[in-house]
């Protein structure tokens, strides 16, 4: 067996065994969906916008259903916040598939959306499935595509441009990533850093090994990207509308609860400006990479509005 035959395997491990607290570290407190607290909320924040955004665009052109694909859904949260602003929004047919190579994520996110799988309107489902392998939409019937959170990082470089290919080929609106900068912060994966007692990234084999202070060993392929990598694998397949930087300063600036005193009660001033950092910094070509993610938003023809160039305002 090859490395690349072994690492579907070792990442299904990886999230099998991350329990039930993984959906809280990756996604906060699942009875508010839509708080977006916690050390990932401003890139949340960011990345909610944009689908929010697409959600609303679509609906305002007089479509009545919507045909949405989360690849790598892990517990399904975005798919479900997506899926209850699109009844908001008065689509009266919404169908929704996500997938995930770990079947123990699959039956939190199948537990969590029992309820709102079973509304009139709705074909919400989850399934256990490779990212790596052809996807079973038809060609160009997926309005909204999202593959988040280092998704496409777990896949050898090798399956990337057939990867890309697939999302493309079944994607007729919109395709919106996010990946793991070569400049980002370290990341445990499933647990906060803190609880890391040894840390090891492998460029040169697209490798990562961690050692958890509760006696866990996790190993498997992780590709950091560069801005211009990940432009450069869907460039040829979608128009490029946008490539940004996430959270460039708000968690170096996070306090820590075992360390800082209380903050002030009144940090409207900082977060305003740490908000106008962001905006001036997140294309800049000098920053892009130094991001904690790297978000790309693409669409297909007509629907894509003009690239955005890095290191623009």
């Amino acid at each position: 067996m090859t490395v690349a035959d072994a690492a579907p395997a070792e990442v299904a491990k990886v999230y099998n065994d991350a329990g039930d607290d993984y959906a809280a570290y990756a996604d906060g407190d699942l009875s508010r969906p839509f708080a977006f607290e916690g050390m990932h909320a401003y890139a949340d924040r960011c990345v909610w916008a944009v689908l929010e955004k697409k959600l609303i665009d679509l609906r305002a052109s007089g479509a009545g259903s919507v045909r949405l694909l989360d690849a790598g859904c892990g517990p399904g949260t975005w798919l479900r916040r997506l899926v209850i602003r699109a009844r908001s929004l008065g689509f009266s047919s919404i169908t929704a598939r996500g997938f995930d190579i770990a079947d123990a994520q699959i039956q939190r996110a199948q537990l969590a959306a029992r309820n709102l799988s079973s509304l009139p309107g709705v074909n919400l489902t989850f399934e256990v499935g490779d990212l790596a392998d052809r996807l079973s939409e038809p060609d160009a019937s997926v309005d909204l595509t999202l593959c988040l959170y280092s998704a496409l990082s777990h896949l050898p470089v090798t399956r990337l441009p057939e990867t890309s290919n697939e999302l493309a080929r079944v994607t007729s609106g919109y395709f919106i990533t996010t990946v793991r900068p070569i400049g980002s912060m370290p990341t445990a994966f499933v647990d906060s850093i803190e609880k890391v007692r040894r840390l090891n990234q492998d460029h040169a084999r697209d490798r990562c090994e961690i050692d958890l202070s509760d006696g866990r060993h996790i190993a498997f392929p992780f590709h950091q990207f560069t801005a211009a990598e990940l432009r450069n694998y869907f460039a040829s397949r979608f128009d490029i509308e946008d490539i940004r930087g996430l959270d460039l300063f708000h968690s170096r600036f996070m306090p820590d609860c075992r360390w800082n005193p209380v903050s002030p009660s009144d940090d409207s001033q900082l977060i305003d400006e740490l908000e106008r950092l962001e905006k001036a910094y997140a294309t800049r070509t000098e920053f892009l990479d130094r991001a904690t993610h790297l978000l790309l938003v693409a669409g297909r023809g007509r629907t894509a509005a003009p690239a955005r160039v890095a290191g623009s305002n």
